[in-house]
């Protein structure tokens, strides 16, 4: 019996076009590699000069006092976080539910056009979703603040954590008594945050969930599985990898999400007290600082937060790969 023939070996690049072909593709994609190290260059060298002044309690210290030269990015940090990772928690359900309501439950005819909406959320400009926030939803959280917490013993609680706040001091119950009573604060920002990041989860996870394929489904259905049952073993497992990517996806939105929030969150650079209070974020402060910064101290703690929130993106990319690549189902990879 003979012996099967062996491949044979590459032969490199033959003709001209083709080598010129690999070299601008190489060039073309090495400009992404120049555009990020320039990046990180140019907010470090700016950024020196506040982490050469404070060091490592640029981001333990909590004030944030440019009449004074002292910066501390703890208030702004634990603004980002809360808001992105809240928001998240609320849009994740909505999200997941709409994709599977048009992949799975929708008919055609009402599909395509519920489809089409929640994706035209993505292209709304984040001006008009500040505007939106600031005329429609903050006076109605205004109204209920105001109605809420003007009954008898409401008012006692009021008065007990306004007299915390004062002292620098707050409690768990204190987190949801309103510090001010104008709509405008961190759930305004998280309700903002909710709307706007919600269709980038959502229309990742419908053509996800349409690509599963058709023999799983059908599998279950012949076992006598119900549409839940094939929704929940069948369709969601096979999709997770790619559910968990437009999560990450919005994730990302929302912690550089800079116009809608500046407008609505309050600009206070105080540590956290009040979910109905101001607080800031760290694209928050830089929207609303960069321009006014004329001290040189002042203008670089401000690009010292690009650069953390640079970072910060940075990082959330590279735990998502890790997370998707653990969770795509093998084979598909």
């Amino acid at each position: 019996m003979s012996e099967p023939a062996k491949p044979a070996p590459r032969r490199g690049l033959s003709s001209r076009s083709d080598r010129t072909f690999e070299v601008v593709i190489l060039a073309l994609a090495s400009v992404i590699v120049l555009v990020f190290l320039t990046s990180i260059w140019q907010l470090a060298k700016e950024s020196w000069p506040a982490l050469q002044q404070f060091g490592w309690r640029f981001f333990t210290e909590r004030t944030w006092n440019p009449v004074n030269n002292s910066f501390g990015a703890v208030s702004m940090i634990t603004g980002t976080l809360v808001t992105s990772l809240a928001a998240l928690v609320i849009s994740v359900p909505l999200a997941i539910a709409s994709a599977l309501f048009v992949a799975e439950y929708a008919p055609k005819w009402l599909a395509n056009p519920v489809g089409y909406l929640i994706e035209l959320l993505a292209a709304v400009p984040s001006v008009v979703y500040g505007l939106w926030a600031l005329f429609v939803i903050a006076p109605i959280l205004s109204r209920w603040e105001q109605g809420f917490f003007a009954q008898p013993d409401k008012v006692a609680t009021y008065t007990a954590c306004k007299n915390l706040w004062d002292q620098g001091q707050t409690t768990l119950q204190c987190f949801f008594v309103p510090s001010t009573f104008d709509g405008r604060g961190l759930a305004l920002a998280i309700i903002i945050l909710t709307v706007m990041i919600l269709p980038y989860t959502a229309s990742v996870a419908r053509d996800v969930i349409r690509l599963v394929p058709a023999d799983q489904r059908e599998a279950m259905y012949a076992l006598g599985a119900t549409k839940w049952e094939v929704i929940s073993r069948a369709i969601l497992p096979y999709a997770r990898a790619g559910i968990m990517g437009g999560v990450i996806l919005a994730l990302g939105r929302a912690l550089g999400e800079t116009l809608a929030v500046a407008m609505v969150i309050g600009d206070s650079q105080e540590l956290l007290k009040s979910l109905f209070g101001g607080a800031s974020t760290m694209a928050s402060v830089i929207a609303n600082q960069f321009g006014d910064a004329q001290e040189r101290l002042h203008r670089s703690s401000v690009v010292t937060l690009g650069l953390s929130l640079f970072f910060l993106s940075v990082a959330v990319n590279y735990v998502a790969r890790l997370i998707i690549a653990r969770l795509t189902p093998k084979g598909i990879l």
